[in-house]
């Protein structure tokens, strides 16, 4: 079987220098974008103070904006959520829940909260809803109004279409139900669409991880590190991909990807646009994707742009069952709609989208998985089979993990100097911890899975969502006439 030996040795002595070079140009391109990330928030904190949000905040020109919550089985969450959506600092806006057929309390819940009353009103029909509406519920008062929609399930994209077709202001707000935005959250995020209102079509904003913080009456009041470290792994993966990736892309004039947990579009262009696509997994991506192509098709002098402080806190997955799914369902989303728009790649008319940013997106997004895990497979035979000596080997790691440690590190380093979230300095070793700790099985798993999702779309298997358990928020319970209080948290 020495032929077989000589092959293997010869496959892995062919794949060492292309997979080594891969890691280098991937976490080059990541350091890159943290550095330009950087540079963006140094400008940012600067004009903090005369950013006229407070003018913003008191002017009756504001445009208004509907903020739109799908919610399926979030009575654990439900209360807390729309509670700081209500509260937020804005003159202008309404918010809608749409009941996506929970079979928990989620309705009832709002309805003892808020003392709803039928709403006789019918959906306009602008946008094809395929779940059935049962109902349409409204507050009967407060400065804010409360719609919530109970329609049958049909899908976190459906509902939302469902809201935007009776949305009546002109930006609509899309937040997921386990979220909890910040007080000026809606000031910021709509900040670009009063200064740019002729050119801005969609705005996103940071998300973050909840999960252990306090939440007293829908508000963080004090924000720490979550217990698990796997949850702790995905802080510092938020902080890469949301902060400071789409910061960075967003200056280059190619963001390509805002966060279905917390975006801002103007209503009339996803009118145009038909909505969001109910059979897209990975539904935010494409329609970020479809507004530029719709941009770039029309010649248009508008663009999509990223703020980088107002924040969304949503509730992470904190069991490895939950992850997987969640990451087998992002890479398949990812497959999808990169093969729907594969037509855009470096195509002149579409810019620094078809000629960067998609290419990194196939290369060191979608590829990612296979490359990881295909460096595993040469440390490994190539230790067996003595092909890697302990210098090459060495040198495989550094280039692969140890590269990529420092990135993420200066990633860290960035944001921290930046914004300081975490008080605590236990939270800062936390951080640092997780750090060295996604490294050690964390990016393996998430590889294997990746690449499930991928294989689940190359052979068509149905995708099953699943549900994404809730623990509630800390700090979260209710006094006895139903209304947030505080009480000793869950951790």
């Amino acid at each position: 079987m020495s032929w077989l030996h000589d092959a293997v040795v010869a496959v892995i002595q062919a794949l060492i220098w292309p997979s080594a070079i891969y890691f280098v140009l991937s976490n080059t391109f990541m350091l890159v974008l943290v550095l330009m990330a950087g540079r963006h928030f140094s400008r940012y904190l600067r004009r903090r103070g005369h950013r006229g949000e407070e003018a913003m905040a008191a002017s009756p020109l504001s445009p208004g904006v509907s903020v739109l919550v799908p919610a399926y089985n979030e009575a654990a969450v439900i209360r807390a959520s729309v509670r700081s959506v209500l509260d937020l600092r804005y003159p202008d806006h309404e918010v809608i829940v749409i009941n996506d057929g929970s079979s928990d309390d989620t309705v009832a819940l709002l309805r003892d909260e808020y003392d709803l009353v039928p709403d006789l009103r019918d959906l306009p029909r602008r946008l094809p809803v395929r779940g059935a509406i049962r109902r349409i519920w409204r507050s009967q008062g407060g400065p804010v109004p409360l719609i919530v929609i109970d329609k049958d399930n049909s899908g976190r994209s459906d509902s939302i279409n469902a809201g935007l077709d009776l949305a009546s202001n002109d930006l609509v707000v899309m937040i997921d139900a386990d979220s909890l935005l910040e007080p000026d959250a809606l000031l910021s995020v709509s900040k670009p669409f009063a200064d740019d209102p002729d050119r801005v079509v969609a705005t996103g904003g940071v998300v973050r991880i909840v999960n252990n913080s306090r939440v007293i009456g829908g508000r963080i009041v004090e924000i720490r590190m979550p217990k698990q470290i796997i949850t702790r792994i995905q802080v510092v993966e938020y902080l890469r991909a949301f902060l400071l990736g789409r910061t960075a892309w967003s200056d280059l004039g190619a963001l390509v990807l805002i966060s279905g947990a917390f975006g801002m579009f103007r209503r009339d262009v996803l009118l145009e646009l038909g909505g969001l696509d109910p059979d897209s997994i990975g539904e935010d991506f494409e329609l970020v994707m479809r507004i530029q192509r719709w941009i770039r098709d029309g010649d248009r002098d508008a663009r999509v742009a990223y703020v980088p402080e107002p924040v969304s806190w949503t509730e992470a997955p904190s069991t490895l069952k939950v992850l997987a799914r969640q990451r087998r369902r992002w890479h398949r989303g990812l497959w999808e709609v990169l093969w729907k728009y594969r037509g855009m790649l470096f195509r002149p008319k579409y810019g620094r989208i078809g000629s960067v940013a998609l290419p990194y997106y196939w290369l060191f997004e979608l590829f990612a998985p296979l490359f990881e895990l295909v460096g595993i497979v040469i440390l490994l035979l190539g230790f067996l089979t003595g092909a890697l000596d302990n210098t090459l080997a060495l040198f495989l790691i550094l280039v692969s993990y140890g590269y990529g440690t420092l990135v993420t590190l200066a990633a860290v380093v960035v944001e921290e100097a930046s914004f300081h979230r975490y008080e605590r300095w236990r939270d800062l070793g936390s951080t640092l911890w997780a750090i060295v700790a996604e490294n050690l099985g964390y990016r393996q798993l998430t590889a294997v899975w990746r690449i499930q999702g991928w294989w689940a779309a190359l052979t068509g298997r149905q995708q099953v969502w699943g549900e994404m358990t809730r623990t509630g928020f800390v700090g979260t319970t209710t006094d006895a006439s139903g209304r947030p209080g505080q009480a000793e948290g869950r951790d």
